[in-house]
């Protein structure tokens, strides 16, 4: 098995409440919100009100998620759910 079948797929929604939103999007413009090391972003989306969106990200283990994770998590919350693709789910039912 290569490095790219052991990898992961997250799907992370986050919210952000209306008493963080400033510190949010302050933090967000200061740094961009990289992932950690450990962690492909494959890409970010935000709702057009600005409080809530969603990630899908890939990485090796869910501890690096948790690591990316945890930077925010003082003014987001977020709901993480692993996801396979359409391969992955054929091999399942299969």
């Amino acid at each position: 098995m290569d490095q790219k079948e052991k990898q992961m797929l997250f799907h992370m929604t986050y919210t952000i409440a209306p008493e963080h939103r400033d510190a949010a999007q302050s933090r967000f413009s200061e740094t961009g919100g990289p992932p950690p090391a450990g962690v492909a972003m494959i890409g970010r989306w935000h709702s057009a009100g600005g409080r809530k969106g969603f990630v899908v990200a890939e990485a090796s283990e869910a501890a690096a998620i948790a690591a990316w994770v945890q930077q925010w998590s003082d003014i987001l919350t977020f709901e993480i759910t692993p996801v396979v693709d359409d391969e992955q789910m054929m091999g399942v039912i299969a």
